[in-house]
């Protein structure tokens, strides 16, 4: 409780801080209240994050295309792992999309 009072009461200090340095009243008042707010990510437990679940679809897409990028880079690249001359990185990626679609 003593909290809450003291939390307020620095509100109403940054409040009339910000009216005294020319900032508009309602625009001042709106930024100390959200100053004032408590965090919900300071505290652990408080907000989790939804995990969902990758759709089926979208697995099977990240699979092909995963299988279609160790095509692409083994068909624009050397042996020693370099880029053959000419080609890019974004060859590669070009090259990985189209084998996706054929798949």
């Amino acid at each position: 409780m003593a909290e809450s009072t003291i939390a307020s009461a620095l509100c109403g200090v940054m409040e009339q801080a910000l009216i005294e340095k020319g900032v508009d009243a309602t625009l001042a008042k709106t930024l100390a209240q959200r100053a004032c707010e408590p965090v919900l990510g300071a505290v652990p437990g408080v907000a989790k994050k939804v995990v969902r679940r990758t759709s089926s679809t979208a697995r099977k897409s990240q699979k092909k295309l995963s299988e279609a990028f160790k095509i692409a880079n083994a068909r624009y690249r050397l042996k020693d792992g370099s880029l053959r001359k000419g080609r890019s990185q974004s060859d590669i990626a070009r090259l990985a999309q189209k084998l996706r679609k054929k798949m």
